[in-house]
């Protein structure tokens, strides 16, 4: 059975989107850093996390570069799917607290990018619960009834 294309091309457009992403958080976190400070302070207060913040918005990287390259290719698309929604919750709280900030149009901006994050969470979404269609019974013969 040959793979559904629709199923091939949407993993290939959104693991790839995270893989190049995350690999660009990975090689330079620069104010990433600062903007997740705030947040992983706030969940240090329930969570143990070490104290380094770089190194948890590079690993937080590292996820979504790996889950997204496994997305993109096939391989264990549930499995990264589930990783990446893991890593985009925390990702959005903090790269995009639109409710935190004052100027009209810089709340504006990022409202938008939270949005659109929640939008990728809700393909991720899909993907978790995509199965592979069973392969099923040829239509039958066009001089046979259906």
């Amino acid at each position: 059975m040959t793979a559904n294309p629709l199923r091939v091309a949407a993993r290939v457009l959104s693991g790839s989107t995270y893989a190049i992403l995350g690999y660009d958080a990975l090689r330079t976190p620069g104010g990433r850093t600062d903007l997740a400070a705030p947040t992983l302070a706030a969940l240090r207060k329930t969570v143990p996390l070490p104290e380094d913040d770089e190194l948890l918005v590079r690993g937080n990287a590292a996820v979504q570069a790996g889950a997204g390259a496994l997305l993109a290719l096939g391989k264990f698309p549930r499995l990264s799917a589930v990783a990446l929604i893991a890593s985009m919750v925390p990702t959005t709280a903090a790269g995009h607290a639109f409710w935190k900030i004052e100027d009209p149009a810089a709340r504006k901006l990022q409202r938008v990018q939270f949005q659109k994050n929640l939008a990728m969470i809700g393909g991720l979404l899909f993907a978790v619960i995509d199965t592979k269609p069973k392969a099923t019974a040829p239509d039958p013969a066009p001089d046979q009834p259906r």
